[in-house]
């Protein structure tokens, strides 16, 4: 699929992207990110690694935008913000995007 990233276009696949992260160690994420296989990545370092460019180079906007237009379920920066009133594992378990089980 052709996606634009700082004006570039690019044709990428799912698989490529897969491919491309495959041994790569996710860095802390601080603002929007996507999941790749069972990690999440700061939208940031797969666009870099994408597209060979530097990060100021582009927005995180655009690449989540690519990602999603290639099937990656992408998440906003405001899901990071902590959940009070949950017990440390259902917060874990609400970060991770699935129900704690007792």
């Amino acid at each position: 699929m052709r996606v634009v990233i700082a004006r570039f276009p690019f044709d990428l696949l799912k698989s490529e992207v897969q491919d491309a992260m495959k041994g790569i160690k996710p860095e802390p994420v601080m603002g929007e990110s996507v999941l790749i296989g069972r990690r999440h990545y700061p939208v940031k370092q797969v666009g870099e690694i994408i597209t060979r460019q530097d990060r100021r180079d582009f927005s995180a906007g655009e690449v989540t935008r690519a990602l999603s237009r290639l099937g990656f379920v992408c998440r906003p920066a405001a899901a990071l913000v902590p959940l009070t009133g949950l017990t440390p594992l259902e917060t874990a378990s609400a970060l991770l995007g699935h129900p704690a089980r007792a």
